[in-house]
């Protein structure tokens, strides 16, 4: 028996682009095409996506405009965006997830990227899987234990209370943000991230200070190393995931960049 195909709504303005997605897709997805914003909203009164695929530039109404009307809709909310598109620069991807959208995919595309992207949004089962990774490092377990039951629900937080043995920690793990101490024994916050920075693979994963150490030589320090923020402890919880969530975001957007 064929699995039931998923409902996904594709908005854009060309023909081809709304043709060519739905022949490569028909065996996975129902596709339902639009080439406008009004197409769109008319056809959210018929069909029930579990996903929308958003074009930017469209004539009359472009993408950025479409996703504030979604996330302003009550009824609409709730639906996963990517914006599928062939604008590829700093500003636009920066915007478009500012906006709301889960993903943020550049034209051309591979198939098996577009289909991993909407399976990891569309099931449960998955959703643990693509939490971003944090490592959380202090000398101090209260803290850390503190720092797990702030973020732990929306990204998957490992813990180090022992900076020395990080090389041996990130051969089984690798963190997408580290959330750094800075008076530690043996090795402080500053020369930990001197080790991070000399892996290739973490040359650019953004690095943030959480500290009582609060001094303006140490955060000088910091911005000078290139911290992605220095964070003052004690910190308040929408305070910590709001500087998480931005950094996070701010590193997806580098990473889609420097691969185009």
């Amino acid at each position: 028996m064929t699995a039931e195909r998923r409902n996904i709504i594709i908005v854009d303005d060309l023909k081809f682009s709304l043709l060519t997605v739905k022949e490569r897709f028909k065996d996975k997805y129902q596709i339902f095409p639009a080439q406008t914003a009004e197409e769109l909203f008319e056809m959210l009164d018929r069909v029930d996506p579990e996903l929308i695929l958003l074009d930017i530039g469209m004539p009359e109404t472009d993408g950025f405009e479409v996703i504030k009307r979604l996330k302003g809709d009550v009824r609409y909310k709730h639906i996963p965006v990517i914006f599928l598109s062939a604008k590829s620069d700093r500003k636009s991807i920066v915007r478009g997830l500012a906006l709301g959208a889960v993903d943020f995919i550049i034209k051309p595309f591979h198939d098996d990227h577009l289909i991993d992207c909407i399976e990891n949004h569309l099931d449960p089962s998955r959703a643990d899987a693509i939490k971003p990774i944090i490592m959380a490092v202090d000398d101090n377990p209260s803290v850390l234990r503190s720092i797990k039951s702030m973020l732990d629900n929306e990204y998957k937080v490992y813990t180090l209370t022992e900076p020395q043995v990080m090389t041996e920690a990130l051969k089984k793990v690798s963190p997408d943000l580290f959330l750094l101490d800075y008076k530690m024994p043996v090795i402080n916050g500053f020369e930990l991230f001197q080790i991070i920075r000399n892996m290739p693979r973490h040359r650019e994963t953004p690095i943030m200070y959480l500290t009582s150490e609060g001094t303006i030589d140490n955060l000088s320090i910091a911005l000078s190393l290139g911290s992605a923020d220095f964070i003052v402890k004690p910190v308040e919880e929408d305070v910590l995931k709001q500087k998480v969530s931005a950094a996070l975001k701010n590193y997806m957007v580098i990473r889609l960049t420097h691969h185009f």
